[in-house]
């Protein structure tokens, strides 16, 4: 009986409980929009502005009570103190307040919780030094948080939260490009105590950026309560993740300095805004320059810490370690606002000489990648310009007169002291078959050089292979070098030298043997070659150079001397020789000049330009200008198709010509001028010719000289084939009669002769040539006469003449006249002929025919 009793109130139970469930579900469904929140909208607006401490102003207000009970309000907008601005410090959407369930008991409304969502927060820095939040945090520490409706215990304050928000910076009115966005921020006490949570990722508005390679910082910090927002004691722990070099420096500095890799940041933080000690690590894997990829890139892992005063921005007591391969890297000393200069003390502990070499490759496209470095670097340098500035007085020095004789005042200190020492270094590997050794080198600093910053500076003395050391004289600033170089070296161990130094020149060295050079050159640049940086999107900024400038990668001054060498290029039949050249460097251009040369039986003098870059999209060929005080075109020949080949000079000549040949010819441009031209028949004096080679054609722009007594004008132009064609175009003016007519097997004289031709050949042999010929002659000759040194008879109106025109076809191996006029006082006839080439030439005159008188 107990028991069914029992059983009966425990089913009463539960249907009292699921019939106030009931009754709970369809109240919270009924109640609320009956229940009107406009009469309480203005207590609203008090709680959120007390908990904000800024005037809040929303469009509606809606009451929620699931999850939990609170308000959603449409439209917040908390206003600026008119003392940073007039733009509202944060707008949302939409705002969620939530209830204290607590203090409905107690007859309150209080609010636990405020969440907004893509919500937009100013943060403001006046120019004294004052944040916008400064207010809520004072204000906040004197009060523990918003008072209650009944003037009773303060209501703790509420949980701020906002996810997916934005965060803008403006100093003063300005607004920086600087924000973070995506943000998701807490903001509570606990014990009195602030804390502050953030995720958010970094951007900039003002350049297009990359969002998934900012990286992501995060933000854990704890601020207790005092007076000033500046004196408030706090602990900060930042990690900055995933950040990409290239686009972490266009966020800071706007543009893309050219770096590559990724980075990671961890910064602590304690003490108070005012004065803090920070300590922070940065790890960065595979960096390198953007232009390149090296064999090896760097990765480092650098530790700091330092006492940092926000008044002036003031560093004390800094200390950098990062361990560099089995040695060490240590900075110390301090970075002074207000416009002090820092004192800075790097010591170096064993670091090895492949970390410089890596180092160098990052900075550096053209160092050798198979070139590898043994030693190590040890040494303590201090930059202190204060020291520079105010240099020690000796107390003795005014007691001892100085008895030396007067001589150039001695340079001022510089800012530097101390040294490095470089030991056991050796470079070995990739085009070095002997490995350079140095026992031992020392980094000293440079004598202060008035308008050019620190450095330091080393000479080193390294055998070349020649009778005298080659001499390395090395200035190192902190952004650029200088090196001098002098002495002799072999020419084998010259060339390896440049490659591993990466110079792009090394190619023009490649194919010269012979004595040992001179050399006598400076190298000088930046670390960094200056890349153009392209603008990207329509607020991007203004390029570090103009788009298309080529890189600063730093320029080379000087000359190599060489004599006695042999060059021997692949598409010459014949090696040249060089009795005394010179390599000049200038400008970014290579010059040979003067070179002294033969090339078998031929000698001359010439000089060879090798630009290094073009301004133009064209292409920039080497200019050849080569000159000859005589020159035989049977002695060219026999050099340019060498003792070894068969065949004949154009057929040699346009076999070089084509491209599938791998000793074409190189684009080329030059002139040439030869005192005289021995062609055997011909021979030309004063000539200047300008020509053009390319891989698939050749061309004389130009070609003046003197021939028969007169000046030969022309240009002329070759298309490559089965059977090369030609075409020749000219004028030639004052040509002697009689050196004309002797070629011809007759006597002459006279006027001098005129005219202008062109004419089209092709093939390979004399009798191709000759079978192929097609042109036009034209020619003026005045007052002459002519007559036969044999038998054959010449037309009487040729004896003596006042002149004598005409046009001629040259085909089939010979050139016929036509239309031609000879005039003798009143009289005109024609005269017809026939040219056979040969030498001697034939020439077969027709009958002549009048073609009127005067009297008629």
């Amino acid at each position: 009986m107990a028991t069914d009793q029992r059983v009966r109130r425990r089913r009463h139970t539960r249907l009292w409980l699921a019939f106030s469930a009931v009754l709970l579900l369809i109240a919270l469904l009924v109640i609320p929009p009956l229940v009107s929140i406009a009469s309480y909208k203005s207590r609203i607006t008090e709680l959120v502005s007390a908990a904000l401490r800024r005037p809040v102003r929303l469009s509606s207000v809606e009451l929620r009570i699931l999850p939990r009970p609170g308000f959603v309000i449409t439209d917040l907008t908390v206003d600026e103190d008119p003392a940073y601005g007039a733009e509202p410090v944060l707008h949302a959407n939409s705002v969620t307040a939530s209830i204290r369930l607590s203090s409905l008991w107690r007859g309150q409304v209080q609010l636990s919780r405020i969440s907004v969502d893509e919500a937009s927060l100013n943060l403001v820095r006046t120019p004294d030094g004052r944040w916008n939040i400064d207010p809520l945090f004072r204000t906040a520490a004197a009060l523990p948080g918003p008072a209650s409706s009944s003037g009773g215990r303060p209501a703790p304050y509420p949980y701020l939260e906002a996810t997916n928000s934005r965060i803008n910076v403006k100093n003063g009115v300005e607004k920086l490009p600087y924000s973070l966005v995506s943000a998701d921020a807490s903001l509570w006490q606990d014990s009195g105590a602030w804390h502050v949570r953030l995720k958010a990722q970094p951007a900039r508005t003002d350049v297009v950026l990359d969002s998934a390679d900012t990286g992501i910082v995060r933000v854990e910090g704890t601020l207790h309560p005092a007076a000033e927002l500046d004196q408030m004691p706090l602990h900060i722990d930042l990690q900055w993740n995933d950040a990409q070099f290239g686009q972490l420096s266009r966020l800071i500095l706007g543009s893309d300095e050219g770096w590559r890799g990724d980075l990671r940041g961890e910064f602590h933080l304690d003490g108070t805004p005012a004065f803090a000690r920070v300590k922070s690590r940065l790890r960065a894997t595979g960096v390198h320059r953007a232009e390149f990829a090296p064999a090896a890139p760097l990765d480092f892992d650098a530790s700091c810490s330092f006492a940092f005063r926000s008044a002036d921005r003031d560093l004390q007591d800094v200390l950098c370690e990062s361990p560099i391969g089995d040695g060490r890297a240590r900075l110390t000393g301090s970075l002074p606002g207000a416009g002090e200069p820092p004192r800075l003390t790097l010591e170096l502990n064993r670091i090895p000489a492949q970390a410089g070499l890596d180092v160098l490759r990052t900075l550096r496209p053209n160092v050798a990648p198979g070139l590898q470095a043994a030693g190590s670097v040890s040494g303590k340098m201090t930059y202190d310009p204060a020291s520079a500035s105010h240099p020690p007085t000796d107390p003795q020095a005014r007691r001892i007169p100085d008895r030396r004789p007067a001589g150039p005042p001695r340079p001022p200190p510089g800012p530097l002291a101390g040294s490095f020492i470089l030991e056991g270094l050796r470079l070995s590997g990739d085009t070095l078959k002997t490995p350079i050794q140095a026992a031992k080198i020392t980094l000293d600093p440079a004598l202060a050089v008035p308008g050019m910053p620190p450095a330091l500076t080393t000479t080193v003395a390294l055998p070349a292979g020649a009778p005298s050391t080659l001499s390395f004289t090395a200035r190192i600033s902190l952004h650029r070098f200088q090196l001098n170089v002098r002495g002799a070296a072999s020419l084998p161990r010259l060339r390896e030298l440049v490659h591993v130094a990466g110079i792009p020149q090394a190619g023009s060295l490649s194919q010269l043997a012979g004595d040992p050079a001179t050399l006598d050159l400076a190298i000088e640049g930046p670390w960094l070659p200056l890349i153009s940086s392209l603008p990207e999107g329509p607020g991007a900024p203004a390029p570090l150079v103009p788009a298309g400038t080529p890189a600063d990668e730093g320029t080379m001054t000087g000359a190599i001397g060489f004599r006695n060498a042999i060059w021997k290029p692949a598409y010459l039949a014949l090696p040249v020789e060089l009795r005394n050249a010179t390599l000049r460097f200038a400008g970014g251009t290579l010059r040979w000049d003067p070179v002294d040369f033969a090339y078998g039986p031929v000698q001359g003098s010439a000089a060879l330009d090798l630009p290094s870059g073009c301004s133009t999209p064209e292409p920039c060929p080497p200019h050849l200008s080569v000159r000859f005080d005589t020159l035989d075109a049977a002695a060219l020949q026999a050099a340019i198709l060498g003792v070894r080949q068969s065949g004949t000079l154009l057929s040699s000549l346009i076999d070089r010509l084509k491209p599938s040949s791998t000793s074409a010819w190189p684009p080329l441009e030059g002139t040439l001028n030869a005192g005289t031209l021995d062609l055997g028949t011909f021979t030309f004096s004063e000539l200047s010719a300008g020509f053009r080679l390319q891989p698939a054609s050749a061309e004389i722009t130009s070609l003046d000289a003197a021939i028969l007594g007169g000046k030969l004008h022309a240009t002329a132009a070759l298309t490559p084939g089965d059977q090369p064609a030609y075409k020749l175009s000219g004028t030639f003016e004052k040509l002697d009669p009689a050196q004309v007519f002797e070629l011809m097997g007759m006597k002459a004289a006279g006027g001098a002769i005129d005219g202008s031709g062109q004419l089209e050949l092709s093939g390979y042999t004399d009798k191709d040539l000759t079978a192929s010929a097609k042109g036009e002659l034209h020619f003026d000759w005045s007052h002459g006469t002519v007559s036969s040194l044999t038998e054959d008879p010449i037309p009487p109106a040729l004896t003596r003449f006042d002149r004598f025109t005409g046009d001629a076809a040259i085909a089939n191996g010979a050139m016929t006249l036509s239309k031609t006029e000879v005039r003798h006082g009143g009289r005109k006839s024609e005269v017809e002929a026939a040219v056979t080439f040969g030498i001697p030439a034939q020439t077969t005159f027709g009958p002549p025919a009048d073609i009127h008188s005067a009297n008629r």
